[in-house]
């Protein structure tokens, strides 16, 4: 793969060259569908599946109940403003919680994620008939850190990477597969694609799902759903965003004592986590001012009465991973 700063690897070149393949791939009297999750990735795809074979292509998305605050209709809204695919939206959030009743450990939740989003992913692209092909938005680091590719090791799973085409008996379209996060991002902008999906950011497969110590719950990803949300709008506040790589809340499943309305008050401790990177495969913690920070402290432990306390992850990658499961 060649690499940015090279001379050699240019987004325009490659999104015409992706279009080419696809084109040539996808036969006139076939049918694609692409899983479409709402981020950069898979957002990519879509657009370069619009170009290359134009309403011949139905997306899916899938709310597993898991997505940050907002999300949902932001895909929906991006989708039907630029795409002419049909695009199919399908409301799985009461599914999924029932399917991780009582499930605490990291790779379960996966797991369990994964094959749920299979068999869901399966029974609405098999109920539109003959289809051909599945687009999805697999990057490098997603085939590096399952351990599918050359060097990889297997940190963490990916639901994306490897299951899906023998699952559901479909040719795969992985146009992104060689490239890394940057590069990604470089051919959003050369698509024009909108500055708030270009700098989302990366966001894991099971979504909050992971970001939630221990057993996941309505009531955890309510809290969890607000408390990013409030670190996110300061960060944009501060114009920090595109600064950094990622940057979001952890569910702890700790509980501390705290003091609220001159009572003892035992509660639930919120971990914040932001880090600097160029490609997702090392990561340092970002050096976040005090005063933004504790500005971010007092409004979750203030506006979400669940919370007690407020913590920064100062863990670089390795030894850590970005997410905390």
């Amino acid at each position: 793969m060649d690499k940015i700063g090279t001379g050699e690897w240019k987004p325009r070149k490659f999104i015409e060259e992706a279009v080419r393949q696809i084109g040539r791939t996808v036969g006139a009297g076939e049918k694609v569908v692409c899983a479409l999750s709402g981020g950069l990735d898979s957002t990519v795809v879509a657009f370069l599946l619009d170009l290359a074979i134009g309403e011949r292509y139905v997306a899916i998305f899938v709310d597993h109940g898991m997505l940050r605050q907002g999300e949902p209709e932001e895909v929906a809204s991006l989708f039907k403003k630029r795409l002419r695919g049909r695009l199919i939206h399908v409301d799985a959030r009461e599914r999924f919680l029932k399917a991780l009743r009582g499930v605490t450990e990291p790779e379960e939740k996966r797991r369990i994620i994964g094959a749920e989003f299979i068999k869901l992913f399966k029974e609405k692209a098999l109920s539109l008939g003959d289809i051909s092909y599945l687009a999805q938005g697999t990057i490098l680091s997603d085939v590096v850190e399952s351990g599918a590719g050359p060097g990889g090791a297997a940190i963490k799973a990916h639901h994306n990477v490897g299951g899906l085409p023998e699952e559901l008996g479909f040719k795969l379209i992985e146009p992104l597969r060689d490239l890394y996060k940057d590069q990604v991002r470089l051919v959003g902008k050369e698509l024009e694609l909108p500055e708030a999906i270009l700098q989302r950011q990366p966001f894991p497969g099971p979504g909050l799902a992971v970001r939630i110590i221990g057993e996941v719950t309505a009531g955890k990803l309510a809290i969890l759903r607000q408390a990013d949300a409030i670190f996110r709008e300061e960060i944009a506040a501060a114009g920090l965003g595109q600064r950094l790589w990622q940057y979001f809340a952890v569910l702890t499943g700790i509980r501390a004592v705290g003091i609220k309305e001159r009572r003892r008050h035992y509660g639930d401790v919120v971990a914040l986590r932001a880090v600097t990177s160029t490609d997702a495969m090392t990561a340092g913690w970002a050096r976040l001012p005090g005063d933004l920070l504790e500005k971010v402290s007092q409004r979750i432990t203030g506006e979400i009465p669940a919370v007690s306390r407020v913590v920064y992850d100062i863990t670089s990658k390795p030894p850590g991973t970005i997410e905390w499961e």
